[in-house]
């Protein structure tokens, strides 16, 4: 397999057994901004909708995302907007009455009540309900200090599916003290249409995108600025908004304050080696990979990560991925691993991510699911 060929053959998308009529109630699918949802329903949706599957995804409208439109009429399936619940209710009670699976997103507006309409409604008929997290360990420590934005622990076992961003020890925890039914993982993905190699010179050694989050700047100042402040030759880059003026920046560090989902590609490619940093939530519940590193696998950029449980199920430590602790471990890498090696992993990564984690994996997972537990 060549980083070179920047469409790998994926399984053809043989149509499913019967088509299923899907409703999925979401965070946002006509934009991207501020949100990482929008990136994993578009995936998802598109390819439901090349299985043959007839997908109705709601969006409630909100003005920041109305602002924002960077794709307003999704070109599959079919998207709707609601101003509220009743709205939401009055205009769209049919198609969820007569689904085969509706869906209610994490951070959903007014996802409490919403849920609780759903259930009973899915309650009289064939259609199953689930419940997809997009932020499995937020969620749960928010229902930890009794903060029900979207869920409340009473909704949870009224859901017939929990799907989870997190799997592992998490999917037994929801089971079996919050009651889930059945509780199944559904990570995020990568869409190999959107990601992929472009072969081209290295403006950065080493690189991180992200948002500024507290619990993870620590992990960054170790593990990229400074081994940044070591390398004064290499050059290095932080992408993502919201960090504090007070940050001392090295001079060989580039600051990106915004990067449009557009520009993703071409930021992991103009890179050595990228940087994935895990927020403090996610490591301790462990099996909870980030969009990001799919992303830059699918990119044929090696990683350079911190450690969690769970993540050498997805990617093999030393052959497909690489693991630091210290700066020390990061210089290492930058300074001593040969082009040969640094290649391979990048490869390695880039075939494992491809193999088990586009959108088309999810979308034959989701539906496995509903053919499994359809009532």
């Amino acid at each position: 397999m060549s980083l070179a060929d920047p469409h790998i053959a994926l399984n053809s998308p043989q149509p499913a057994p019967r088509a299923l009529n899907i409703v999925i109630i979401g965070l946002a699918i006509t934009s991207s901004w501020g949100n990482g949802h929008a990136t994993t329903y578009r995936g998802l949706v598109r390819e439901l909708t090349r299985r043959g599957h007839n997908l109705l995804f709601l969006e409630c409208d909100r003005p920041w995302y109305a602002h924002n439109r960077d794709m307003p009429r999704p070109p599959f399936g079919r998207t709707e907007l609601y101003d509220s619940l009743h709205d939401l209710q009055l205009r769209f009670l049919p198609d969820i009455a007569a689904a085969d699976l509706v869906i209610v997103g994490s951070y959903v507006q007014e996802g409490v009540p919403l849920g609780e309409w759903v259930t009973a409604l899915l309650q009289r008929s064939p259609g199953l309900s689930a419940f997809y997290d997009i932020d499995t360990p937020v969620t749960l420590a928010k229902l930890h200090r009794h903060d029900y934005e979207y869920l409340a622990p009473h909704l949870i076992p009224r859901y017939d599916l929990y799907l989870s961003f997190t799997g592992g020890p998490t999917l037994r925890l929801l089971e079996q003290r919050f009651g889930s039914p059945r509780a199944l993982p559904l990570y995020c993905s990568v869409d190999p249409e959107l990601y992929f190699p472009e072969p081209r010179p290295f403006d950065f050694d080493l690189g991180y995108l992200g948002t500024y989050s507290p619990d993870r700047q620590p992990t960054l100042h170790r593990l990229l600025l400074q081994p940044a402040r070591r390398l004064l030759h290499q050059r290095f880059v932080v992408a993502g908004p919201q960090y504090p003026d007070t940050i001392p920046w090295p001079a060989n560090l580039r600051r990106v304050s915004h990067l449009a989902p557009a520009d993703h590609r071409a930021f992991y490619n103009a890179q050595r080696f990228t940087l994935n940093v895990t927020r403090h939530d996610m490591i301790k519940a462990g099996y909870s990979p980030s969009v990001r590193l799919f992303e830059a696998a699918a990119c044929g950029v090696p990683i350079i990560s911190d450690s969690w449980d769970g993540l050498e199920t997805l990617l093999k430590p030393g052959q497909e991925i690489l693991l630091a602790q210290t700066s020390a471990d990061v210089i290492a890498i930058l300074r001593d691993l040969p082009e040969e090696s640094r290649r391979a992993i990048a490869e390695n990564a880039r075939r494992a991510v491809l193999a088990r984690h586009t959108a088309a994996h999810r979308a034959r997972e989701l539906e496995g699911y509903i053919l499994t537990h359809a009532r």
